[in-house]
């Protein structure tokens, strides 16, 4: 097993490598210039060269991918063009708002998927069955954009004297604010402190922060408002699990040891839970696996719509303003997530099925 985590960590540097290079012509490659983008339309040719001789964008673009790299390889991932702040902290302060939103949308889309592909595939044929499939084509076919404005005018205004009503952006309600754990602790913790990214890391993750402050109130109200872009980050990586799952089911309940440990008497329960539904994991657990791009990719459009300030949105701002070093370190903190959640995935293929050796 560790042969094989190290292997795949190695043979993942090439994907890294290919990704930044990428990454940093595709980059170059929109339209427009940073200095226009950051000092608007009116700023002179004088200044746009005193603007990219700065931030060092007067150099050759072989110059500057090396520069770049070197930069990534010593764990500097540049300033922003924009806000003249370390990526790093950028990413600190945005990732924890993109990786709430992708766990919580996951487990939704893991939680309703896999039972209702289960249950279409042992009630083969009939209402239910047909209602599933028919409520997979529907939610694979809706765009996130179009389902996420849908959503929020559904439950925000149409609903917004009732119950039901669920806020439409942000993180917190007005007046709210999340306090620190090391600070609800006693904590003296400044920028100074070893280990400070990590404290601020965690202390903006609002779930985790909240559940080990005990503060409940803060907790439900990120939960309520995760509700709706969550709902809609979740349903076409839903509507897919729920369909692998079902074809996966079907095909092993058809197998001959399924109709033996039927008819030894095994009670129906334990034929799908310690039978079936193991044997079906490998494509669901593969498909799972692959669904962690689509919800980075969702997260963009999401949190644009629901006014969450997390990687998707700032990411699409930096596109918009050209502000390369954010674009480019974004996309490496992205690209080493989805290489980590493969190796993941590989590794629980052996763990579900002791007859694959990953050695």
């Amino acid at each position: 097993m560790k042969q094989y985590i190290l292997r795949r960590l190695i043979l993942s540097i090439p994907v890294l490598i290919g990704i930044l290079i990428a990454t940093f012509a595709i980059a170059r490659l929109i339209p427009g210039d940073p200095c226009t983008a950051a000092l608007g339309e009116r700023a002179t040719v004088e200044v746009c060269e005193a603007f990219n001789k700065r931030m060092g964008l007067d150099q050759p673009i072989y110059i500057q991918l090396g520069i770049y790299m070197r930069d990534v390889l010593t764990g500097n991932l540049g300033d922003s063009i924009r806000f003249s702040r370390p990526v790093f902290v950028i990413v600190v302060e945005k990732l924890p708002v993109t990786l709430e939103l992708g766990i919580v949308a996951l487990a939704l889309a893991v939680l309703v998927g896999v039972p209702a592909g289960i249950l279409s595939a042992i009630k083969r044929n009939s209402p239910i069955d047909i209602a599933t499939m028919i409520g997979a084509n529907v939610g694979v076919s809706m765009p996130v954009y179009w389902l996420g404005l849908m959503l929020a005018y559904l439950f925000a205004v149409l609903l917004k004297d009732t119950p039901f009503w669920l806020p439409p952006s942000g993180r917190l309600t007005a007046g709210l604010s999340a306090t620190p754990f090391y600070e609800a602790w006693g904590l003296h913790i400044n920028s100074n402190t070893f280990g400070y990214p990590v404290f601020e890391f965690i202390s903006n993750l609002f779930i985790v922060n909240s559940i080990i402050t005990l503060n409940f109130k803060i907790l439900g109200d990120t939960l309520k408002h995760l509700i709706l872009p969550a709902t809609a980050l979740s349903t076409i990586p839903m509507s897919i699990i729920a369909r692998i799952t079902r074809s996966s089911m079907l095909e092993v309940l058809g197998q001959d040891y399924i109709r033996t440990a039927r008819a030894k008497g095994l009670l129906e329960r334990l034929v799908i839970t310690r039978h079936a539904l193991r044997n079906a994991l490998l494509p669901i657990i593969t498909i799972i696996g692959l669904q962690v791009g689509t919800l980075f990719a969702g997260a963009v459009l999401t949190e644009t719509i629901f006014s969450l300030s997390g990687v998707g949105r700032s990411l699409f701002d930096a596109i918009t303003g050209r502000d390369f070093p954010v674009i480019q370190g974004f996309t490496v903190i992205i690209a080493m997530g989805y290489v980590g959640v493969n190796l993941l995935t590989d590794i629980a293929y052996a763990m579900v099925d002791p007859r694959i050796k990953l050695d």
